[in-house]
């Protein structure tokens, strides 16, 4: 009886452990992103400050016409950016994840993340290498799979010819659960479109293009200061890179449309983050003047239009674009650059990929933190932009429908993880920061689909 009595307190006490250390831990993400939030507002109103430009503002008429008989041609538009700045850049955002701490890091349950040597401090539950095996099954060896070339089980235009006949019943059958599970082995170029917008369940109906126009007609009336940061941004990143260079014209129309969309608001509900306020002009500090800004809460940083440019790859009217986007960002995108404990967000992907590095390449992780080129300094950029811009398009995609397969975004991790041991060789003899960045700069000629399985299934755990 004594013995039950102590056992049963055992777990009772670990069970109270568990209770506080999710409360600390929803105290640390409240705690750790209300003073992130501080700092980027601070950073957006001496923006404001320093250009004596409104934070929002209604356009004259002459420009509501004129912007209006450009709505497609935006592009072309060459706007004085110079005096505006990106306001945080993913590396900004990477510091306050590494001077991250864990109030209850003292306890027993941290003793084994001691040993733990990369830049992430949060003790987290991340999987190890059998349960991602376990959770990732369909990317098996012995399964067939899209982006694969050299299948020794079904030569690889059977499998397709199959996995696209099977991927049109889906379609005919409209089953979105159906439809998820199918992606996991990817999804056909042709079919593909349809395929994402069925998993996101969105059907485009007369009033989804009625709202889009609603949107629009605010952006025609109201400048805000986002504008002008979304233009940079897609000036810096998008109009740069050789696939999406085209597609300017329709970033610029679904990321000012987002800038004002109110319904984005409600992610905030199941995030630890709130919403960024700012105060009606001369009501500083008063709580009824306080108005969500910009409207949809979300302040893009430098890159976020990347989380845009694929998509137009598949979606060529911009409503229907607009409402993909809008479901990716509020399904997966958000988690990217917000803070929480959870399994997809961005502190845990960090851990997961320094462990998987720690754990089954220890060498190559030990060199490169010896020579101060800690491997997640280089990473960050990779996980927090899904991978945008830095793989080729159909291998950006296939990782995409690997994301709306398995609802997680835990593979960036593990492809992350995986690039590193596909470089090892040339990273074991680099001596510093620079050089491995080096090797690392260029991943376009990547092949996803090989190095994730190869990294899972053939790694010796």
């Amino acid at each position: 009886m004594l013995q039950e009595d102590s056992d049963l307190s055992l777990v009772i006490a670990q069970i109270v452990q568990k209770l506080k250390s999710s409360r600390l831990h929803a105290q640390l993400e409240r705690q750790a992103w209300g003073s992130w939030e501080k700092r980027i507002l601070k950073s957006l109103n001496s923006m404001c400050t320093e250009l004596s430009i409104p934070l929002a503002r209604k356009r004259p008429v002459g420009q509501q016409k004129e912007l209006l008989n450009k709505w497609n041609e935006m592009g072309t538009d060459e706007p004085d950016l110079s005096h505006f700045r990106p306001v945080y850049a993913p590396k900004d955002f990477l510091e306050v994840l590494i001077n991250l701490r864990n109030p209850n890091y003292e306890n027993g349950d941290s003793l084994s993340f001691r040993t733990h040597l990369g830049l992430i401090q949060v003790p987290l539950k991340v999987k190890n290498i059998p349960e991602l095996k376990e959770c990732f099954v369909e990317l098996g060896l012995n399964t067939g799979q899209l982006g694969i070339d050299d299948s020794t089980q079904v030569p690889p235009e059977l499998f397709e010819n199959e996995h696209v006949r099977i991927g049109q019943k889906v379609l005919a059958e409209q089953d979105s659960a159906a439809a998820q599970q199918y992606v996991r082995q990817g999804s056909p170029t042709a079919l593909r479109a349809e395929l994402w917008a069925l998993i996101l369940n969105i059907s485009s109906q007369p009033e989804d293009i009625l709202y889009y126009e609603q949107l629009k007609t605010n952006v025609i009336q109201h400048d805000l200061l986002v504008d002008s940061l979304i233009y940079k941004d897609v000036k810096l990143t998008a109009s740069n890179d050789d696939y999406y260079f085209v597609f300017e014209d329709y970033l610029y129309q679904v990321l000012l449309c987002f800038s004002r969309d109110t319904s984005v608001l409600s992610h905030f509900a199941y995030n630890s983050a709130s919403p960024p306020k700012s105060y009606i002009r001369g009501k500083l500090g008063i709580e009824e003047y306080a108005v969500f800004y910009p409207p949809n809460g979300v302040i893009p940083f430098h890159g976020f239009s990347m989380y845009v440019a694929p998509l137009c790859f598949l979606y060529h009217e911009p409503y229907k674009l607009y409402q993909i986007f809008r479901e990716m960002y509020v399904r997966f995108f958000f988690r990217l650059h917000s803070i929480s404990s959870h399994p997809s967000g961005i502190v845990s992907l960090c851990l997961l990929f320094e462990t998987l590095l720690q754990t089954y390449l220890p060498q190559l992780f030990y060199h490169l933190r010896e020579i101060g080129a800690q491997p997640l300094r280089i990473s960050f950029k990779w996980m927090v932009r899904a991978f945008s811009g830095y793989l080729a398009t159909d291998q950006l995609l296939l990782l995409w429908d690997r994301i709306l397969g398995y609802n997680s975004l835990e593979i960036l991790a593990v492809l992350a993880a995986a690039v590193f041991a596909f470089r090892a060789v040339n990273l074991m003899e680099v001596t510093s920061l620079a050089a491995a960045e080096a090797v690392l700069a260029d991943l376009s000629t990547l092949k996803v689909m090989p190095l994730l399985q190869i990294f899972l299934f053939a790694t010796v755990t």
